[in-house]
């Protein structure tokens, strides 16, 4: 696969104390699911990424001579519970967390959202609900929740492996905060009748768990950095990252005391190519757009034949196209800081 990425220009900056261990993980998304039906072609696909919106276009074909009524989803990433671990949660709408939207012919569609809660491939969603506790293993309403029942009930969630006490300091002496582990599973699902012979549209938008560092973990900071060499390593498979780009960031690094900084700060975006793979055929018509926010910002994932379309885009498309189903879409955004500034 090819590289792509951008070149910002170079600026000459201040030295920035290092920040670490402030990493955000991004939960990995994708597109359309249904029943497999070998009637319906996936005439084209228009996908856009951004760290602001993912839009994916599509255009499916009934070839056949009848009407095909099909239950259509879209399935969340999971998202488990953790006491130490931060993933990057797009909104701030328990049910619906990636301001997901869709709409089939030129008509918004409403949706129905599944969500499930599990531990131990054990589903405890009706549990939770009848002791008031949400379902998201994430947020201040859950927490309270918790942290309101019983010691009863905390010990029946603990034994059961839903949670976990967790021991803190913030200041005023030793507290206790009783933890979600739980895994939350959610999909959106909708009927949609594919009229025979003709083309449908569908279009679907959602914000994206971005995740990311505070610094650009990759690049070398001093002479021992040992860390940094193998994350390039997993970088240079993951994201297709090369030699041009790390020069790219060189070219901005700050050295003080045989210590470099470089300005620029990690974002991941992740799309998983293997939820849309039951339609009949690959796709007629394909094109991705990458859209990396800021003249000064760099980007870099593996694709082939990508041309940069403008500023801030750069393209790639293809006919008759199958995704690598072993290969999910992996963005690696860097963005330029003004802190050093």
């Amino acid at each position: 696969m090819k590289l792509i990425h951008a070149l910002a220009c170079a600026l000459v900056l201040a030295p920035l104390p290092a920040m670490a261990n402030d990493t955000t993980a991004q939960l990995g998304t994708g597109g359309l699911v249904f029943v497999t039906n070998e009637d319906i072609e996936m005439a084209s696909e228009d996908l856009s990424i951004s760290a602001e919106q993912v839009k994916v276009v599509y255009k499916f074909h009934n070839k056949s001579d009848q009407d095909q009524h099909i239950l259509v989803a879209f399935p969340m990433p999971d998202i488990t519970g953790d006491g130490d671990f931060m993933v990057g949660i797009p909104t701030e709408d328990p049910e619906n967390i990636f301001g997901f939207q869709t709409t089939f012919n030129g008509k918004p569609v409403d949706a129905v959202l599944h969500q499930y809660a599990f531990a131990n491939n054990i589903d405890y969603s009706e549990e939770l609900k009848k002791m008031g506790i949400p379902l998201a293993p994430y947020g201040q309403e859950t927490l309270a929740a918790l942290n309101a029942l019983s010691d009863a009930d905390k010990a029946t969630l603990t034994g059961e492996g839903l949670v976990i006490p967790m021991e803190y300091d913030a200041g005023n002496g030793p507290q206790v905060d009783t933890t979600p582990m739980w895994t939350l599973r959610s999909t959106y699902s909708w009927e949609a009748t594919f009229e025979a012979g003709k083309d449908a549209d569908v279009v679907h938008t959602y914000k994206p768990s971005v995740g990311g560092t505070v610094i650009a973990t990759f690049m070398k900071s001093s002479d021992d950095d040992t860390y940094s060499n193998e994350q390039l390593a997993a970088y240079q498979k993951k994201y297709c990252v090369d030699d041009d780009l790390i020069a790219a960031i060189k070219k901005q690094g700050t050295t003080t005391d045989g210590y470099t900084q470089y300005p620029f700060t990690e974002s991941w975006i992740s799309y998983i190519w293997s939820t849309g793979n039951n339609w009949f055929g690959p796709i007629g018509k394909f094109s991705l757009t990458v859209d990396k926010g800021d003249e000064a910002n760099l980007v870099s994932f593996c694709g082939e034949g990508v041309k940069k379309i403008g500023p801030t885009t750069f393209q790639m498309t293809a006919t008759d196209w199958s995704p690598p189903y072993e290969n999910e879409l992996e963005v690696l955004l860097l963005v330029k800081n003004d802190w050093q500034q």
